[in-house]
């Protein structure tokens, strides 16, 4: 960074690469006014230049190479917007020893393989910025970091997947099966054509592995967390869950307990009377509660050209700033540090209240045996419905609502509950908050 002048590299030019362009071409004047740097977007790097951006690109080098982003000497960030592994991978690591700074909006890479990237960043004396990797436009990161700087976190229940969001309401708001909303996400652009990652829970994980890690000091094992996606729900769920006063939220769940960490992502009812309950459509929101401020809310897109864009330069403008405050210096130190593992608990010790949805034969006597199961393992029940009879099948719908046990209670209820031969296989658990 010379004379003020922040020169930004940017490996991929999809949607989210895109806005990053956008605004640094178009808001570079309200940049300098707002931070005294100048921005000057120097390269970008994208194999295919066939599509139409509406980006004035004509004082922007455009190559297919990435070398001539990561090797040149004048360029001080990298962007990096391809996502996935690889290469983003190979593309990070190769900045980063080449001693640029790098922003992404990369959670899987950060989630998975952080450790390694954030040592090499150390080693080399630059950082790896990452707040648009968890929650889009929303400033969560940043916020955790400097806004709540005085407060131990103590929990953080987050909506982070707008695609599961999305079809949870739509189920909610229109009684639509999973199969159905899932159909609609996908023709209007909120889900993939592969959408495991986003309604298997594993792309909220990757954003909780992000603030759990940032939250702790340390570095949290990704593969620590337990994860359950949302594709058993049904719409009988949903109507059981509003009969009952509450909504279903896929929730990534923070807990800082006596023993450890408490990390999961799971569907989880919450009363409709809180505010997470009301947060709709591909929308994210993040709940948090410090030990001095208390509750919080930080609500807003979680995905898009525009709110992503705007994360990502803002982590450019935040580390320039940094560095021109501290002249002389290459790295801000605001990355995670990875050398401190972060202690979490097993699923297993984790104590929930839970809904259980079973389809059982139209029999008396029934309930009792399944009450005196979730008894004997100390589970005793809250509250309850049950329906009549399907016309073409002697089943009827069984749902409970239990008092807080712990989950390894509850599994070996399940397992005994299983044997009865009057209970059909399919039948659901979910956590309610």
């Amino acid at each position: 960074m010379k004379d003020h002048l922040v020169n930004i590299g940017i490996i991929g030019l999809g949607t989210v690469g895109t806005g990053v362009a956008r605004i640094l071409l178009k808001q570079k004047e309200l940049l300098h006014t707002r931070s005294a740097l100048t921005f000057q977007l120097k390269a970008i790097s994208e194999l295919d230049w066939s599509r139409n951006r509406d980006l004035d690109l004509s004082h922007v080098k455009c190559t297919t190479n990435a070398d001539d982003i990561l090797l040149d000497p004048e360029i001080d960030i990298v962007v990096e917007t391809i996502g996935g592994y690889e290469p983003a991978f190979s593309f990070i690591c190769k900045a980063l020893q080449n001693r640029k700074h790098v922003v992404t909006a990369n959670k899987a890479l950060i989630a998975t393989k952080g450790r390694e990237l954030f040592k090499i960043a150390a080693a080399n004396g630059v950082d790896l910025m990452f707040e648009a990797s968890v929650g889009g436009g929303i400033p969560i990161i940043k916020g955790l970091r400097e806004g709540l700087v005085a407060n131990t976190i103590e929990s953080i229940y987050g909506i982070l997947n707008g695609t599961s969001n999305y079809i949870l309401t739509r189920m909610h708001q229109d009684e639509l099966e999973f199969g159905q909303a899932l159909q609609e996400a996908q023709a209007k652009g909120f889900a993939e054509a592969d959408p495991t990652l986003d309604v298997g829970g594993g792309d909220a994980a990757h954003k909780l592995t992000i603030l759990a890690s940032i939250v702790s000091s340390g570095f949290v094992d990704f593969g620590s967390i337990f994860v359950e996606g949302i594709t058993a729900i049904t719409k009988l769920d949903i109507n059981f869950a509003k009969s009952l006063g509450y909504t279903i939220k896929l929730l990534a769940i923070y807990r800082l307990v006596e023993d450890g960490l408490d990390l999961r992502v799971h569907p989880t009812l919450i009363p409709n009377s809180h505010l997470l309950a009301a947060v709709n459509q591909e929308l994210n929101a993040i709940f948090v509660k410090g030990d001095f401020v208390g509750d919080t809310m930080f609500y807003g897109p979680g995905a898009g050209e525009r709110p992503t864009g705007s994360a990502i330069v803002g982590d450019i403008v935040d580390l320039s700033q940094d560095l021109l405050l501290k002249e002389g210096e290459q790295s801000s130190k605001r990355t995670i540090n990875p050398d401190v593992q972060v202690k979490t608990i097993p699923i297993s010790q984790v104590k929930n209240r839970f809904y259980l949805r079973f389809f059982t034969l139209d029999a008396p006597g029934i309930l009792s045996k399944i009450s005196g199961i979730l008894g004997d393992c100390g589970i005793s029940i809250s509250s309850m419905v049950q329906l009549e009879a399907h016309e073409k099948e002697n089943y009827v719908p069984i749902v409970l609502i239990t008092h807080e046990a712990s989950e390894a209670s509850m599994e070996k209820a399940l397992q005994e509950i299983r044997k009865f031969d009057f209970v059909k296989e399919n039948f659901l658990r979910l956590r309610v908050f």
